[in-house]
């Protein structure tokens, strides 16, 4: 017979086998997560990141847990968030975007880190070629810089009066100078001048919009950098209040907030090959083994309310080619 004393023992014995079991259970994996803007800006990103993992049968909080560090547009910040993630000694990290990608590469050379990036990773110096990385990068590449050409030939399909256009670029973004050459090299071809102005904080959005005016620019591109993604809605609304046509490549976001049109690579379908990437990085791959991919999924989307308030009309062809239209 068991004594009361026993039992009790016994008791206690049995509810801690949970706790006990809970603390031999290996540790997640962990990703540290590094961008330059904010978790609100990121959603689309964020969500073809996860899907990339899923893809890889990791799911967040289940089998692998994400670190999330934001710059919240301090870029000073960046160095200290990434040296932050190697002390961490997190199993990979993902870069969201150049600059991020740059000071990651410089935090460390012994942590994988994946990058999402619209320029040449390896005129960048990021990787030592695409099909053989080297080192511990590698990531995707979107077609945002190489459709720049195009976006302004589509902007001059559907604004061909503007013979004056204006290009805006984050100085601080390391492929500002590419997309400002490229564009300017199209402009001279299509016959029309194109002026580069320049944005990295939020104040100096009154005065590019100023200058435009100045200029008596026809129309407007804005090239792809996160920080303009991070406030296209505000972009967006800054050029109807203006009316001037302008194109992105920052996709439905901008244009549901009126702006006139977007094209340029999916952010979601780039990210989500990154989430992939983390995954099999996780499962043991190095990246110095995976090659750099390419995201060749390019969206056009027009609002046809906002043509119509600028006058505009859009031509048949454009709307056959368009992904989406908003009406």
């Amino acid at each position: 017979m068991i004594e009361r004393r026993d039992f009790i023992a016994l008791l206690g014995g049995a509810a801690a086998w949970p706790l006990a079991a809970r603390a031999q259970q290996p540790a997640l994996p962990v990703i540290g997560f590094l961008g330059s803007e904010s978790s609100d800006s990121s959603a689309d990103r964020l969500r073809g990141f996860r899907q990339g993992l899923g893809e890889t049968e990791y799911v967040e909080g289940r089998n692998a847990a994400i670190e999330y560090l934001w710059a919240d547009s301090q870029y000073e910040r960046l160095p200290a968030l990434a040296a932050d993630l190697v002390r961490r000694q997190v199993a990979v990290i993902a870069a969201a975007g150049v600059p991020v990608a740059l000071l990651a590469k410089r935090a460390t050379t012994a942590i994988p880190i994946v990058f999402t990036t619209a320029g040449d990773p390896v005129a960048l110096g990021l990787v030592a070629s695409l099909n053989r990385p080297g080192g511990n990068l590698t990531g995707v590449t979107n077609l945002n810089v190489e459709v720049g050409p195009k976006r302004l030939e589509i902007l001059r399909e559907l604004a061909p009066t503007a013979t004056i256009i204006a290009l805006l670029i984050n100085p601080t973004n390391p492929i500002g100078e590419t997309q400002s050459r490229d564009l300017q090299a199209a402009a001279r071809t299509l016959g029309l001048q194109l002026h580069v102005l320049q944005a990295s904080t939020e104040r100096d959005f009154d005065t590019v919009f100023a200058t435009l005016i100045q200029l008596r620019a026809g129309a407007l591109v804005i090239s792809p950098d996160i920080f303009f993604t991070a406030r296209s809605e505000q972009l967006a609304t800054l050029t109807v209040r203006h009316a001037v046509p302008t194109i992105s490549s920052e996709g439905r976001k901008f244009v549901l907030a009126g702006g006139l049109m977007s094209y340029g690579g999916s952010l979601t379908d780039a990210y989500r090959l990154a989430g992939i990437y983390a995954g099999r990085i996780l499962k043991g791959e190095k990246p110095t083994d995976l090659p750099v991919q390419q995201s060749t999924k390019v969206e056009l989307i027009i609002n046809l309310k906002t043509a119509k308030a600028l006058g505009l009309t859009v031509p048949s062809s454009l709307l056959a080619r368009a992904d989406e239209v908003i009406e």
